[in-house]
């Protein structure tokens, strides 16, 4: 009986003594935010402007899946078919391609000129900036009337006249150029000069339609605005022009 009860308090100050230097341990070592994982939540407050979501009609927004798009420039497929398109009420309901490849994921996130098609309804939209910074929903259509040669290229434009040598699955390059970044976000142009700055970003000058004249047909289809910028007062008479006119 005794030597029982000397293993039992033998084995009782073992275990405060482990407990006694655990907790010596944890005092000494600073404390240490460990890693929780990633975020899986996003307030609509904290979403980006350019989902134009109601602050009001909820708490969270859907946070985009992991993609290589940034979560500040893209635009997650839910808000594409519900809010925008208003084909889906809920998020059950999807039959989506994303450049050609079904996506069921219905927080996919859709980036710039992404083109999303709906087979069922045989429409297809290209994702294209404002000159807002939003995303246009700018429905992709194919043109070609009176015998006409056309091409559309993967992210919507629409091309007349082509040159006959150009194939299917080819590369094509445009002197148009739109503005992906910054405070002329959605503009759209012709680069009229480059201006080189060693050791630093260099400059690129742009000219909208409003100072250069294509002359014929236009070579691509924009959305509304046409890329061009307006100031705040060529907004007002815009709108003013719509009214007395519909007036």
């Amino acid at each position: 009986g005794l030597e029982r009860q000397e293993w039992k308090l033998g084995g009782l100050c073992h275990y405060a003594w482990l407990i006694f230097k655990i907790i010596i341990f944890s005092l000494s070592v600073p404390n240490v935010a460990m890693a929780r994982g990633p975020k899986k939540h996003l307030k609509q407050v904290a979403a980006p402007k350019h989902w134009m979501l109601d602050k009001l009609t909820g708490v969270f927004a859907p946070r985009p899946s992991t993609s290589p798009c940034k979560l500040r420039e893209c635009l997650p497929l839910i808000i594409f078919l519900r809010n925008r398109l208003k084909y889906a009420l809920t998020g059950d309901k999807w039959f989506i391609k994303i450049d050609g490849k079904v996506r069921t994921d219905i927080t996919y996130p859709a980036g710039f000129m992404d083109v999303i098609s709906i087979d069922k309804m045989g429409e297809n939209f290209c994702l294209i900036c404002d000159t807002k910074g939003c995303f246009a929903v700018h429905q992709k259509i194919f043109v070609g009337t009176k015998g006409i040669p056309y091409l559309v290229t993967h992210d919507a434009r629409t091309i007349c006249y082509p040159d006959p040598l150009i194939k299917v699955n080819d590369t094509i390059q445009i002197d148009l150029e739109t503005v992906t970044g910054g405070a002329n976000l959605g503009r759209i142009g012709v680069i009229t000069n480059r201006e080189r700055h060693p050791g630093s970003f260099d400059v690129v000058h742009m000219k909208d339609a409003n100072g250069n004249s294509f002359g014929n047909i236009p070579w691509i289809s924009l959305p509304r605005g046409k890329g061009i910028c307006l100031t705040i007062a060529e907004e007002r008479d815009k709108r003013f022009a719509t009214n007395q006119s519909s007036g």
